[in-house]
């Protein structure tokens, strides 16, 4: 395995850094390396979130072994998960009730918690046991001060909530500036903990319950959003809130017709769920159990609700659109590891044929619901997302039926609009879950009826007929059938209706039948020349405004596959206003052309999977006459990488980041995939990469990276890889952005991962390693060290070298410094080994660490010679190295020793250091080792060791 092209190492003192490169890394610090923040050497609690005091207790007390919660609880501060920290702390209490560091942590957390009664009891019992300690006193004076002006800003918040609701609810109120100002202060204090807990108490339900039943819409949707505050991480109080407003209130707000009221209903009860589904994943125990209420009834009351809205005359299109998308959110497991799916099965057998009712609503007949244009497409997700929800063979069986059921209750008796109903049923069902779409496909008399209304008169009919026909090629068996029997149709079609809404989706069929090929060259479905033909009329369409954009999508399916071929590929990164158009309905509110698009883009960067072909397993097939599958000649990399940069000078980057942004259900985990697949080859090339993050590109990544398939994520994360390891982080992530890159790398550490994607994870590990302390701390919070330490024992060289780089940069940080002191422990002795190997690169790495070790902390310095007895040999050989940057490692490791302890400087000057170091002090091409040099022999002098020179004295 090679370095990637353009990959850059950046390790600090691991190996050179370049001064071209706008770098974390400090040329002019010690050693050419990441210079330490200012904050390394001040004690344990540097760097805690919470402002701690550097307490002296007890004298005895003080040297004390902490207890493992109690360093647990301190993570825990680092880490800001106060609420961790209180239970640790609750914990050495519990040990010993006199522990007054435990109960001054707990006093601090529960303040940040917001608990500041507890937190002042707390404080007083360590006032009581050490009444001289100024610390506390200060810190009980502080709180009692902070506790008078919260009760004075409650007492304020008492009289201005009643003021607001006075505002809103008086209908003879006629300044609007006045209660708009009021509706916003309701929901900024509802937003706070202290301010809902008022609104609350203060008989705020009732009145943000009038509120909602003015049927305005300015107060309709101030109530929704204050309630949401009220509702937010507190499950008790949304029980209370849910049992006032009640579900069917609630699904009647969700169905209104004013789009923004009906999306904030969804954000509230979307908050109801998640506040509601915190208290079931909990493992309550004896008494607590006794304690918490039990709202898994109040889940499936709002299920059934929203699944009534579903098939409601009376509710909006939108407010189905929302309803769909909340069940899509809260019903299916967020892992497959969760072993309760019992939510899905209750949805499936109370309300999977309500949601077939809006995915086979057969826009513009009489009677039919109201729909979106995103509707179907929302069922078919949903539907999906609960087949896969399904953990057995009985459960599907299940699901199955259903669908079976449903379809032929509408195909079997219902005449031409049952049929009609029944093929869109087959259509949803195929653009969701397939397996059953298939199935269903199978029944009798559904393809003849299919094929038949193909050729139908009526507009409507043939849209159906010829997008089911279109859904049912996915499969190969049943393509093949639709080309002998279905192609002449779908010919006739094209060329001879005068819609353009017919004619497009006529010649996705064709271009679906196609491309049944996929990339195999060899095999060819259409004559010479029909599938560049097909092409071209689709980019005519794609780029034709006049058609409506819900027409024009159907031009993105076509071309979605005909990208497999190559000739395809080429003609359409050529048509930049083509490139352009796709880019353009991608942004739009219709999300259903995303999968399309995502589609597309991976064929023109062939960034899907392929393997290249064991040459003797080809041998074996050309004797055995079976079929090999061809390369296209225009599918090999100098062209794709001319493909990548026309998308690039096209816009792709700023149309992936809007795809990612969009919540639609539309953007479902297989699409996250194609997209993650598309960044990774955008990103390929080093020079290309500035470009991709300045145009968005890096803050798409992080999404993608933490959400959907295992490859996709795997995908986004090396691309960010990349984008860390010649770019300079800090530009790159802005902010906060920069710690949210620390997950998606350590995954690449996992040892399912292939070589390439844990060296590349390793390399931007290395670089954020050296930008600060917080940085080393998050990635030490992700447990990144264990696999960056058993990588530095890995067999391939450059995987090894990368390690001990990233391990070399996180010894800047204290905890891992003591991880190389711990008893039984052969870190030490590793790196010290590493210094002396063959390779140049890694003896640079591990000295480097070396040198950073014995500098930050020198209790190490003393257990150098304990580890190896190799050890002097090692240092005289960095000392006696033709390279420079060893030499100066060699030299600080040894000043470090020297100024560390008598008994260290003595072994080292009782051997040839003494000369060694003599002659590299009078080096003047080298000042740095000659300065380190100089320093050692000047310990050397004060201790006694050696006399100085008659020149010296």
């Amino acid at each position: 395995m090679q370095t990637p092209s353009g990959c850059r190492r950046t390790p600090g003192l691991g190996a050179v850094v370049s001064h071209s490169l706008c770098s974390p890394f400090h040329p002019t610090s010690p050693l050419g390396c990441a210079a330490p923040p200012h904050s390394w050497a001040a004690g344990a609690w540097v760097g805690c979130s919470l402002s701690v005091p550097r307490l002296h207790l007890c004298s005895g007390a003080a040297h004390q072994t902490f207890p493992t919660f109690l360093i647990s609880h301190c993570r825990a501060v680092w880490e800001e998960d106060y609420a961790k920290a209180e239970a640790d702390a609750t914990k050495a209490i519990e040990a010993d009730g006199r522990d007054m560091k435990a109960l001054f942590r707990r006093s601090q957390a529960l303040q940040k918690l917001g608990r500041l009664d507890q937190a002042v009891s707390d404080l007083q019992r360590c006032v009581s046991l050490e009444p001289k300690n100024k610390a506390f006193q200060e810190a009980l004076r502080a709180l009692g001060s902070a506790m008078h002006e919260r009760m004075k800003t409650m007492s304020c918040t008492d009289s201005k909530v009643e003021q607001m609701f006075q505002i809103l609810l008086d209908p003879e109120e006629k300044d609007e500036d006045k209660k708009q100002k009021a509706t916003q202060n309701l929901i900024v204090l509802a937003r706070e903990e202290a301010g809902a807990e008022k609104i609350f108490q203060s008989d705020g339900v009732r009145l943000l319950t009038q509120l909602l039943d003015t049927a305005k819409a300015d107060l309709m949707l101030a109530a929704l959003r204050t309630l949401v505050g009220l509702c937010t991480g507190h499950r008790s109080r949304t029980m209370a809130i849910l049992a006032e407003l009640e579900a069917p209130r609630l699904s009647a707000v969700l169905g209104v017709e004013h789009e923004q009221v009906s999306l904030a209903a969804c954000n509230l009860l979307h908050t109801m769920f998640d506040s509601l589904k915190e208290g079931l994943q909990k493992d309550f125990r004896g008494k607590e159990d006794a304690m918490v209420l039990d709202s898994s009834k109040d889940l499936k009351l709002l299920i059934k609700h929203l699944l009534e809205l579903l098939v409601l005359e009376g509710a909006s299109a939108h407010g189905r659109d929302n309803a769909l998308n909340l069940l899509i959110k809260v019903v299916p497991r967020k892992s497959p590891k969760e072993p309760n799916n019992s939510m899905s099965l209750w949805v499936i057998d109370q309300g999977l044929k309500k949601i077939l009712e809006v995915g086979s609503t057969v826009c513009g007949t009489p009677g039919c619901l109201p729909v979106t244009e995103n509707s179907r497409m929302s069922a078919s997700v949903l539907l999906s997302k609960l087949y896969d929800d399904l953990k057995c063979d009985a459960e599907r069986e299940n699901f199955h039926h259903l669908c079976e059921e449903y379809v032929r209750s509408w195909f079997e008796g219902h005449e031409l609009a049952g049929k009609l109903r029944a093929i869109q049923t087959v259509s949803c069902l195929l653009q969701g879950p397939s397996d059953a779409g298939n199935r269903v496909l199978e029944l009798e008399g559904i393809m003849d009826s299919v094929l038949s209304l193909c050729a139908s008169v009526r507009e409507a009919h043939q849209l159906v007929a010829v997008e089911a026909l279109i859904h049912a090629a996915d499969k190969a068996k049943r393509a093949s059938f639709i080309t002998a029997n279905g192609v002449s149709l779908l010919k006739e079609i094209y060329k001879h209706s005068e819609r353009d809404s017919i004619r497009i989706r006529a010649l996705v069929g064709l271009c679906k039948l196609g491309s049944a090929g996929g990339t195999d060259f060899s095999m060819k479905q259409f004559a010479e020349g029909s599938t560049m033909k097909l092409a071209k009329q689709c980019r005519k369409w794609l780029c034709n405004e006049t058609i409506d954009a819900g027409t024009r999508r159907w031009a993105v399916e076509g071309l979605a596959y005909l990208t497999f071929d190559a000739d395809v590929k080429e003609e359409f990164v050529e048509d930049k206003a083509a490139m352009q158009s796709m880019f353009h309905l991608a942004k739009l509110e219709d999300r259903s052309v995303l999968y399309a698009v995502a589609s597309t883009l991976v064929n023109c960067t062939n960034s899907y999977d392929h393997e290249e072909p064991d040459p003797q397993m080809l041998e074996l097939a050309k004797y055995a006459k079976q079929h090999i599958p061809e390369q296209h000649p225009k599918d090999k990399p100098d062209f794709v990488k001319r493909r990548v940069q026309k998308l690039l000078m096209a816009g792709v980057v700023s149309a992936l980041a809007c795809m990612v942004k969009s919540e639609n259900p539309a953007l479902t985990n297989s699409c996250r995939e194609l997209i993650s697949r598309v960044f990774l080859a955008l990103v390929e090339e080093a020079e290309d990469r500035g470009s991709v993050v300045a145009q968005g590109g890096g803050k798409a990544l992080i999404p993608l990276s933490l959400e959907g398939t295992e490859v996709g994520q795997t995908k986004a994360a090396q691309a960010l890889a990349k984008i860390t390891i010649t770019s300079n982080p800090e530009m790159a992530f802005p902010g906060e952005r920069i710690y949210e890159v620390v997950r998606p790398l350590v995954s690449l550490l996992h040892l399912q991962r292939t070589g390439l994607e844990n060296f590349e994870g390793l390399m931007a590990l290395t670089n954020l390693a050296g930008i600060s302390e917080r940085l080393r701390q998050k990635i030490l919070k992700e447990k990144a060290v264990p696999m960056i330490e058993g990588y530095m024992f890995e067999e391939h060289e450059l995987i090894r070298l990368a390690a001990t780089e990233c391990m070399c940069n996180m010894a800047m940080s204290k905890e891992v410094q003591e991880l190389f002191l711990a008893e039984g422990s052969d870190r030490l002795k590793l790196m010290v080994l590493y210094s002396g190997e063959e390779d140049e690169r890694l003896r640079r790495a591990a000295s480097g660490t070396l040198a950073m070790l014995t500098a930050l902390h020198p209790p190490i310095c003393k257990r150098i010679p304990q580890v190896t007895v190799h050890w002097l040999e090692i240092l005289q050989a960095l000392l006696l190295s033709p390279s420079t940057e060893l030499q100066h490692r060699g030299a600080v490791v040894v000043m470090n020793m020297m100024a560390a302890e008598r008994e260290v400087a003595e072994q080292l000057i009782a051997s040839e250091m003494l000369e060694i170091l003599t002659v590299l002090a009078k080096d003047t091409d080298k000042p740095r080792v000659a300065q380190a040099a100089k320093e050692s022999l000047a310990q050397a002098v004060a201790y006694g060791l050696i006399q100085p020179s008659p020149g010296q004295e």
